[in-house]
């Protein structure tokens, strides 16, 4: 091996340092005609794309061509690694595997063959850990497609250790590995919990249960009463069973108006996180962007956002413009906005959530109404809670 000057890091006595050239011979692949039913029609052999490389190891694919297309494709032998050098996912993450099985790959992908096969697991390892290095320093730049720069890759620094230490170090990074698997999994599972127990504090709020009462609270029904007087109010029914006294139910209807928010879509998909007006959609990224475009903000607040076709809810109490037609705008009467968003995230787990019902069914559902001085309190009181739960979130 070549003698190497300013070396990234010293290597112990045994080991060399050389180029991924040195030790692998490189391939690349293609699609066949997509018009030629010959290469596709009932395929039994992996055609690996980058949306197959999700993990370490490759022994299937989602796309399979036949034998006429294995003609014109070039096979690669299990134990060779396959790293994707084209696509979007290049900006963050730099997807490697090793193919388990013989299998052909499309032009996305570039195929890394060791001279010696046992040097696969090793060089998967040292590639994964030059991760960020290869993202920054081998980005092609004036590209449409974020890219990896093969010419570049392929001399890639390599500290060779021999092959006895080679398996010493995989076994040693594969027991680790394994643990931190074990602590992501305790992490998700701690997650989840969080998330039911905040789902569970929320219906002892709409059920009467987080806060003491009292008696000196002017009672729900006189509230009621003001926001509508032809609304339809009663003590109780069957599923909101003993709630306390000076609580009242009505329909979500009578305590509630909204609008469309047609002068409030952005149409353009431009946004800047340098503007000041959020955009907001559905789902979890709640805030996609910012738009300089304060033509038609909406700034009645504080307000609940509603999707017709998730029944997703949230609170909000900034100006903003939307993105989907298909949200709706709510503006509360006379109560606490809050109390009455944390009563829709709640009440939009039960039953069916796969259809678009705000209007004739959504809208009936009966709400839980305590006096108004307690609607405070439970929101004082959610908040919280919900802030020290978050302070265990963020240390996980």
């Amino acid at each position: 091996m070549p003698h190497y000057e300013n070396v990234p890091f010293e290597v112990p006595s045994s080991w060399v340092w050389c180029k991924l050239e040195d030790i692998v011979s490189f391939g690349g692949g293609k699609t066949p005609s997509m018009d030629n039913k010959e290469y596709w029609r009932d395929g039994n052999h992996p055609w690996v794309t980058s949306k197959d490389m999700k993990c370490s190891h490759i022994t299937n694919s989602l796309m399979k061509i036949t034998d006429k297309a294995l003609e014109v494709m070039t096979i690669y032998e299990r134990g060779t690694l396959l790293v994707v050098t084209r696509s979007g996912i290049l900006k963050h993450t730099l997807p490697i595997s090793i193919l388990q099985t013989p299998a052909t790959i499309n032009q996305d992908l570039k195929a890394v063959s060791p001279h010696i096969q046992e040097l696969s697991e090793y060089l998967y390892f040292v590639i994964k850990a030059n991760e960020n290095f290869i993202l920054k320093e081998y980005h092609k730049d004036g590209t449409t497609v974020d890219n990896i720069d093969f010419d570049k890759f392929k001399y890639l620094p390599i500290p060779l250790a021999p092959i006895t230490e080679q398996r010493r170090i995989i076994a040693e990074t594969k027991h680790w590995f394994a643990l931190i698997d074990q602590i992501e999994q305790g992490r998700l599972d701690l997650q989840e919990a969080i998330k039911h127990a905040k789902n569970k504090i929320l219906d002892l709020a709409i059920h009467g249960k987080l806060v003491p009462q009292d008696p000196n609270d002017e009672p729900a029904s006189e509230l009621l009463k003001r926001i509508n007087p032809k609304a339809e109010i009663t003590c109780d029914n069957g599923h909101y069973q003993n709630l306390p006294t000076g609580w009242a139910l009505c329909r979500l209807e009578n305590i509630v108006d909204y609008e469309q928010p047609t002068d409030y879509i952005v149409n353009s998909t431009n946004y800047d996180n340098n503007y000041p007006i959020p955009v907001l959609t559905a789902g979890k990224s709640f805030i996609i962007g910012y738009t300089n475009d304060i033509e038609g903000i909406y700034s009645k607040l504080p307000c609940i956002i509603f999707d017709d076709f998730t029944t997703d809810s949230k609170f909000v109490d900034f100006p903003f413009k939307v993105k989907s037609s298909a949200m709706k705008l709510l503006q509360v009467k006379h109560m606490e906005v809050e109390y009455v968003a944390m009563f829709m995230s709640i009440t939009r787990l039960i039953g069916d959530t796969h259809k678009r019902y705000w209007i004739s069914e959504y809208s009936k559902l009966l709400i839980p109404i305590p006096p108004y001085a307690e609607q405070k309190r439970i929101v004082a009181a959610v908040h919280k809670v919900f802030t020290q739960i978050d302070t265990i979130m963020e240390s996980l």
